[in-house]
C-alpha cells in the first residue's frame, strides 16, 4: 500500500457525518475504513432508520478493509504491547497494514507509537 491511503476511525466518521469536522482539514488521499468501523457504526443501540440510511450511504461510497493474516498478526502484537481493546487494536493494525495515517480523536490510540495519528479539526 502507499502513503496516499488514509484510514478513518469510527469517531472520525461520526464527526464527518455530523458535520463537526472540516473535510478540508483532513489529509488528501484515498479514504478507507476498517470492517470494525462498519460494525460499530451500524450497531449503536437505538439507531434510527434515518441514521442507518446516512451511515449506509457513506459506507457504500468508501472501501472497507477486511481482516487478513497480516492484520491479525499485527493486532495481536498491538493488543499485547498497548493493552488496547480488541476493536481498537484491529483498527490500528489496519492503519499499519495500509501504511496510512489514522484519523481519530481517540486519546488511547495516540499511545501507539508506530502509528501516524491525524486529529481532526473541529468546525
Amino acid at each position: 500500500m502507499n502513503g496516499d491511503n488514509v484510514l478513518l476511525d469510527t469517531n472520525a466518521v461520526l464527526y464527518i457525518l455530523g458535520g463537526k469536522i472540516s473535510i478540508d482539514a483532513l489529509p488528501e488521499g484515498i479514504y478507507y475504513i476498517s470492517f470494525i468501523t462498519e460494525l460499530e457504526l451500524l450497531s449503536y443501540p437505538d439507531i434510527s432508520k434515518t441514521e442507518i440510511d446516512t451511515i449506509q450511504k457513506f459506507i457504500d461510497g468508501i472501501d472497507i478493509i477486511d481482516i487478513n493474516r497480516a492484520i491479525k498478526e499485527r493486532t495481536i502484537e498491538l493488543r499485547r504491547k498497548y493493552k488496547l481493546r480488541l476493536p481498537d487494536a484491529i483498527v490500528c493494525a489496519t492503519a499499519l497494514y495500509l501504511e496510512s495515517p489514522l484519523v481519530t480523536n481517540d486519546k488511547e490510540l495516540k499511545r501507539v507509537s508506530e502509528l501516524k495519528i491525524v486529529t481532526p479539526l473541529f468546525k
